[in-house]
């Protein structure tokens, strides 16, 4: 029985050491699939360093077998085996490492960028065997993120190259912007010269106008005055070239008769056609409606240029002018406009230089035949401008035809008679205005024109009295200076507007009348302007139209006055006196009294001011003193002078307020030629208050 118990206890032994292998194999077996399951390379690694197990992923990032890489340092397959054998010890020092970055080597020199995580392992006696290690590749992360890395560098320095870009254009536009001030500047002061002498022809045909005259001299005095509003529209134009080039300009819709504007652009050529021996022809087509909604100060304009330059190019033969009905609705009517002549002809090369700014068909044009080149390039505009088209038809040598058409509404509306006001209607009599004039002299003249109209009217010295008046009174419209001390015109129209919240009609007032001054009248919010020295006749049409509910009406009969004998003076002409004053000699004295009074301390400011470089001071004196010239009938070249002292101030006042440097010094008119200027103008006040006294 011994026997056999033991015989059976060493069966039972063997067995049960059979289960244990077979345990064991299982387990190593899961573990192997477990390891070849992974992707990445793994191996384990004896305390001396030595590969004792490895993945089929490690084969695969070595290129080394199995056979190969057991029993082998584990440092020697990285590109830094001393960073490699550091990292190895951290695991047995610390347990365990995250994320160690290594290069791993390929046998055919490939590298593969990883990063190193493991931890050692233990028996179960909890002794250290060895370690297992497992490289993550990282190459297409480290790819992406150099990639990124990149592209934010260049990011930044399309930025950078953008950033520049802009600040470039931002100099390039300031520079344009200077240019356009320049631009401005020259015009604005061109503008003046040319004032002087249109105002003075306009003007005088409108006195000689209330005159009695035959039929023939009403009508060529007509053409003049219509001529003189043609360039005064002209120089408007001008004054803001850079709009036009913009199309961006405004056109009236008001009735008027094209037959009428024809004409009267006809008749300004007659003297030029008689010397040249030439014909003059108009053909007008009858089925034309007799009123049309338009603007005929544009049309006069374009009619004007084309007939002058017909006339330039002609010597012999015929000009001819005509007008025929194209098309015809209910609402519209599109009306061909042709001007030709039998003169010297475009060549064929040129025809499309005709048109464009400062552009003549050949190089002698402008010495044999004068001209800047400017007027065929405005007509175009004006013409394309209001939706229609215009074109040349040329042979050298034969003549030429400008062909135009325009589209006008049909109305129902009669033309306004020029020489006529408006009446107020009954609901809207004793009109109460506020004038807002800082000089004494202007004060009295206006309070004598809205006498005359049969207005009431208060009078405030600057905005912060009008203001105040508002307060305790109501106006029914203001008319408003611009420049005055305290508050000026601009900042009292915008406190109106924005704090009073009022929209009440306001006119502005003003000597000096540019696109610039004009577009800040629009921007605070004012509704109209009016020049000075004040066309009484427009200051009433203007005053009925803003205060609403107008009628028109025939002139009002006027009681005829004797001509009044106004005494030759040398340096004065009281004409405009007498006139607005109805001969008050009591009232002609008066502002004769104020203009001497207030008139010295502005020429002593501008002396005053031009030695301490105070540009707001200078600018403000001569600005005051420019409307006393005509009021005073003085010789219009000091108003002039003052209007060159006025635009001296602005360029050095405005050149200290945008803190930049100017080319003034560089120009003709220098510091010494202003008091000179200013010392004329105090020799001939000299005279005049010697005259006057």
């Amino acid at each position: 029985k011994a026997e056999t118990l033991g015989g059976l206890n060493v069966e039972l032994e063997i067995k049960h050491q059979e289960l244990i292998d077979t345990k064991e194999k299982l387990l190593t077996e899961y573990s192997r699939s477990l390891i070849e399951a992974s992707l990445d390379p793994l191996v384990t690694i004896n305390p001396d360093g030595k590969i004792t197990d490895m993945n089929q992923a490690t084969v695969h990032y070595t290129g080394i077998s199995r056979e190969h890489l057991t029993g082998t340092n584990f440092f020697e397959y990285f590109t830094e085996p001393q960073k490699a054998r550091e990292v190895y010890e951290q695991v047995f020092e610390k347990g365990s490492i995250i994320n160690s970055p290594l290069t791993l080597k390929h046998i055919d020199g490939k590298l593969t960028d990883i990063m190193l995580n493991g931890s050692v392992y233990k028996n179960d006696k909890n002794v250290v065997m060895g370690v297992v290690l497992v490289a993550r590749d990282v190459t297409e992360e480290q790819r992406s993120a150099k990639e990124l890395s990149e592209a934010i560098v260049l990011a930044e320095m399309a930025t950078l190259i953008a950033e520049d870009a802009k600040q470039k254009a931002e100099e390039a536009s300031h520079h344009a912007e200077d240019a356009a001030m320049a631009k401005q500047q020259f015009l604005s002061n061109m503008s003046h010269e040319i004032r002087t002498p249109m105002n003075a022809i306009i003007g005088f045909t409108k006195v000689i106008l209330k005159t009695d005259l035959t039929s023939k001299q009403r009508e060529y005095l007509n053409a003049i005055k219509l001529s003189g509003n043609s360039l005064i529209v002209l120089i408007n134009d001008i004054l803001d070239l850079a709009k036009v080039d913009a199309g961006k300009m405004t056109f009236e819709q008001i009735p008027f008769k094209i037959s009428s504007s024809i004409t009267a652009m006809i008749h300004l050529f007659e003297t030029t056609i008689q010397e040249k021996n030439l014909e003059l022809l108009k053909v007008y087509d009858d089925r034309i409606p007799d009123v049309l909604l338009g603007d005929p100060m544009r049309l006069h304009q374009v009619i004007l240029n084309l007939v002058s330059n017909a006339v330039k190019f002609t010597n012999k033969g015929t000009i001819t002018v005509s007008a025929g009905l194209l098309e015809e609705d209910d609402e519209k009517v599109k009306i061909e406009f042709t001007v030709s002549d039998t003169g010297i002809g475009i060549p064929e090369d040129k025809k499309g230089l005709v048109f464009q700014n400062f552009q003549q068909a050949s190089s002698e044009t402008s010495r044999l035949y004068g001209g800047t080149g400017l007027g065929l390039s405005i007509v175009k505009q004006l013409v394309e401008s209001q939706g229609g088209n215009i074109n040349v038809l040329s042979k050298q040598n034969e003549g030429t035809s400008f062909i135009f058409t325009l589209s006008f509404q049909k109305t129902t509306q009669l033309v306004a008679v020029d020489t006529d006001m408006l009446e107020l209607s009954s609901d809207i009599e004793n009109i109460k205005v506020l004038v807002v004039e800082d000089m004494s002299l202007n004060q009295l003249l206006m309070k004598t024109i809205l006498d005359e109209f049969g207005f009431e009217r208060d009078i405030a010295a600057n905005g912060k009295i009008a203001i105040e008046k508002m307060e305790h009174k109501t106006y029914d419209i203001i008319l408003m200076d611009l420049q005055m001390p305290e508050m000026n015109g601009f900042e009292a129209t915008d406190y109106i507007r924005n704090t009073l919240h009022s929209k009440i009609p306001i006119i502005a007032l003003t000597a000096d009348v540019t696109t610039v001054d004009l577009a800040k009248c629009t921007a605070a919010g004012m509704n109209d302007y009016i020049a000075k020295p004040i066309d009484e006749k427009l200051l009433y049409n203007k005053i009925i139209a803003l205060v609403k509910k107008r009628t028109p009406f025939e002139k009002k009969k006027k009681k005829e006055q004797e001509p009044v004998a106004v005494k030759e003076l040398s340096f004065t002409n009281l004409t405009y006196l007498y006139q607005h004053t109805k001969s008050n000699s009591a009232l002609i004295s008066e502002m004769i009294s104020i203009y001497l009074n207030q008139t010295p301390p502005l020429v002593h400011a501008m002396k005053e001011s031009l030695v301490n470089k105070d540009w707001q001071a200078l600018y403000a004196a001569a600005h005051k003193m420019i409307p006393s010239f005509s009021i005073m009938g003085i010789d219009a070249r000091y108003e002039s002078m003052a209007k060159e002292i006025q635009d001296f101030a602005r360029l050095k006042k405005e050149a200290l307020e945008n803190a930049v440097e100017t080319d003034i010094n560089k120009e003709a008119m220098e510091t010494p030629a202003i008091a000179e200027m200013i010392a004329e103008i105090e020799r001939m006040l000299q005279n005049v208050i010697t005259e006057l006294t």
